[in-house]
């Protein structure tokens, strides 16, 4: 029931909140990969969890469900994402969490949501992924102002 409701109150407030954010206060972000069969924009809204000083990461846990989430393999096949927040939008590159991220961001995620650790008790025999999101290196030589 959650996704259609979430895609109403983004339509709604055009783009600049989601179910999840207005009803649990909950940092949900917009997440466009390119479809690795389609080649379509594909958008699915996701909690993001800081790590390090300023990063973001992403856990696939498709809501403890037996199944790695379809945005995970999207991005397993090309990098590049656009991070849609509050309206605003920022090219990015996501690369596989390290070790220590994975630990630091296991321990972060608690304070951002709880549901997380349920989780990882419901999934047995699926390792979950986790991106870090980077911004997107600007073009050699820079952009001229």
């Amino acid at each position: 029931m959650l996704p259609p409701t979430d895609k109403a109150v983004r339509r709604l407030s055009r783009g600049r909140t989601s179910a999840p954010a207005l009803l649990a206060g909950l940092p949900v972000l917009w997440v466009t990969t390119t479809g690795r069969r389609s080649g379509l924009a594909r958008s699915t809204p996701l909690i993001a969890v800081p790590v390090g000083e300023d990063g973001l990461a992403l856990l696939g846990t498709n809501f403890g469900q037996k199944d790695t989430p379809a945005w995970v393999f999207n991005l397993e096949a090309d990098r590049h994402a656009t991070i849609t927040y509050q309206d605003r939008n920022v090219e990015a590159v996501t690369r596989p969490a390290t070790d220590d991220e994975r630990d630091a961001v296991w321990t972060r995620s608690a304070g951002v949501y709880g549901g997380y650790e349920k989780y990882q008790a419901r999934i047995s025999g699926r390792a979950i992924r986790i991106f870090v999101l980077e911004p997107r290196p600007e073009p050699e030589g820079g952009i001229e102002p």
